[in-house]
């Protein structure tokens, strides 16, 4: 079986957030995306549209000094809907993040319309962010 047509929009959105691409960025989210981050920390909220959301992926790399990565070990997708699965670290104020999350991201017209941010160890992720 083919891999769906959404898994191609996450990795080319992968890439371009490893890159610090925003224009390229930008062409895989809709304008009006929301995104959501749980928990209890600096990041925590619902942003809307695409300039806060981007305002927030920026401040991810101004607070970690640019050295937030994100490695996919797999993404799922059908025509609504994507999870990617990613381990992610950063360091911060002698802080280490070294953890599991999950992204669980809505598909409108083969662009991102919404996301979720889901870390496997809350605790450890409200710390880092702290």
């Amino acid at each position: 079986m083919a891999d769906h047509p959404h898994i191609a929009v996450f990795h080319r959105v992968l890439a371009a957030f490893s890159a610090g691409d925003m224009e390229a960025l930008a062409r895989e989210f809709q304008p009006d995306v929301v995104w959501h981050i749980g928990g209890r920390n600096l990041l925590t909220g619902d942003y809307q549209g695409r300039e806060d959301t981007f305002a927030l992926l920026g401040r991810e790399f101004q607070l970690t000094g640019g050295t937030y990565r994100a490695r996919l070990h797999h993404v799922l997708a059908n025509d609504d809907h994507m999870v990617a699965l990613l381990h992610v670290t950063a360091s911060r104020e002698n802080k280490e993040l070294d953890l599991n999350l999950a992204l669980v991201l809505r598909m409108r017209d083969s662009a991102i319309s919404e996301g979720w941010v889901l870390p496997f160890d809350w605790p450890a992720y409200d710390d880092f962010w702290s």
